[in-house]
């Protein structure tokens, strides 16, 4: 495969920087956090991607450094912005390889906003200006741990429902709640990989298949972490019109006979086809499968349309009562709603089955766009900042301190303040702590080595971070 061009990856801007930086300067350090945002804790994935997939190896070249003074000539109008020589110096000493040093917290660990995640500083004095021209990629490190965050996040509602609702031997299946239905409205398939497989650190279910393969690629997992299962949609459901529903249903189940098979039957009318086609004509056959049908509406309010297909469908197949109380159907007759559904629709969802008397555990989710797409870098207002130099040979404690005005015109300090100096990150008395580096042994500090000089030094496996951001 080959390699974007990495001179070209950065905003433009920081090509003036080189210059900018005052005379003398010899050493960046730079950190990256989440500054705070949705959400009290944040899950760090997504690093070991971009490592591999831009930094590692060869990647800066004389073809791609012509190509890149080409283009840049023309973005600025003028050449004495991009300095050639930059690159050619480390094509020339250093193979093309990035003399930086990278540390950041094992991926998959769940760590406190506002503390560090992530360090980067380069390893010859000649390179000072390359730590922060290299923000703008790695800093997209906010995509996938985003929606690993959100996804956990969700998994701890779907446990809260679930511990009050639903049977000690359903548990197992709350891996299988939230399903990934989000490729079509990512932004690129590159987006479904990284964003999907951050969703498959806290779940197993997916219709996302690049992220299976994003996870088996960069992340050594042995076997694909995303399942799926034969579902139907609308193009299947109504080849033959409204009269021609049943039959349609009928075939489905035909063309299954054993397993799990979902089926959408919001059609022309979903209570019809629960209390009708589901429930009447088709009932029997249904509870002689060997397998589960789970039946899909995917339009209508989530709550009030979930209420009356479970009244319906409790009515017509029976239920039992599990030992907290709440009515589950028969294991051959499930329900997923994929329509409707995000992080703030969910509880009220869970909630109202629960006051209904409905266990959780009749119910699967699928999330597609809230779940891949509506994120950005302020949900949990990542960021990356220089916290360190040297200049002339001189340590200097790099911050920033920004004011602002409060609610009544009274001057504060900002959210956005830094953090200054070589920074680590321990955890000790069951909580994390950013401290200054000096203050820790390197066995204390979190923060491990995990790329130098062009090398991939530490890798994580799938099942290594899932592990570490289990609940």
């Amino acid at each position: 495969m080959t390699k974007e061009n990495l001179i070209l990856l950065a905003d433009a801007y920081k090509y003036s920087h080189h210059k900018l930086y005052i005379p003398g300067t010899q050493y960046i350090y730079s950190y990256l956090e989440s500054r705070g945002g949705k959400f009290d804790e944040t899950v760090f994935y997504g690093l070991q991607y971009f490592l591999k997939e831009y930094l590692s190896g060869e990647v800066f070249t004389i073809e791609k450094l012509d190509e890149a003074e080409k283009m840049l000539v023309e973005v600025f109008g003028r050449n004495d912005v991009f300095d050639r020589s930059r690159f050619e110096y480390i094509i020339t000493k250093h193979g093309g390889r990035l003399p930086v040093r990278i540390k950041a917290v094992p991926e998959g660990t769940v760590v406190p906003v506002r503390n560090v995640l992530m360090t980067i500083e380069n390893t010859d004095p000649e390179c000072f200006w390359l730590p922060n021209f290299l923000e703008t990629l790695l800093m997209q490190v906010w995509y996938p741990s985003t929606v690993a965050t959100l996804s956990r996040e969700i998994k701890k509602v779907v446990t809260k429902y679930y511990e009050d609702t639903a049977s000690v031997a359903s548990f197992a299946g709350i891996n299988f709640v939230l399903n990934d239905f989000g490729f079509r409205g990512a932004s690129s398939p590159e987006s479904a990989g990284i964003g999907g497989s951050a969703h498959l650190v806290n779940f197993a279910g997916s219709d996302t298949l690049p992220a299976s393969v994003f996870a088996k690629r960069y992340y050594h997992a042995p076997i694909a972490p995303g399942f799926s299962l034969p579902a139907t949609e609308h193009s299947v459901c109504t080849l033959l019109g409204e009269e021609g529903e049943l039959e349609i249903f009928k075939y489905i189940l035909d063309t299954y006979p054993t397993g799990v098979i979902a089926c959408v039957s919001d059609s022309y009318n979903i209570f019809r086809a629960c209390e009708e086609y589901w429930g009447t004509a088709l009932k029997n056959q249904i509870l002689k499968r060997k397998g589960t049908l789970v039946i899909r509406p995917d339009s209508g309010d989530p709550v009030n349309t979930l209420l009356k297909v479970f009244e319906i469908l409790m009515d017509k197949f029976g239920y039992t009562t599990n030992e907290k109380g709440y009515k589950v159907l028969p294991p051959q007759v499930r329900v997923i709603q994929g329509d409707g559904i995000s992080y703030s629709s969910i509880p009220g969802i869970f909630e109202a089955l629960k006051q209904a008397g409905v266990s959780a555990e009749n119910l699967a989710l699928g999330m597609g766009g809230a779940l891949l797409q509506r994120v950005n870098r302020d949900t949990q207002e990542f960021a990356f900042k220089c916290s360190y130099a040297i200049i002339n040979g001189e340590a200097v404690n790099v911050h920033k301190m920004p004011v602002e005005l409060d609610a009544n015109g009274h001057l504060r300090t900002s959210f956005k303040k830094s953090k200054s100096g070589k920074l680590s990150l321990i955890h000790e008395n069951n909580q994390f702590k950013t401290v200054e580096e000096t203050t820790v042994p390197d066995t204390a500090n979190m923060l491990q080595t995990v790329f130098e000089n062009g090398n991939v030094i530490r890798e994580y496996t799938f099942n290594e971070v899932r592990g570490k951001a289990a609940l």
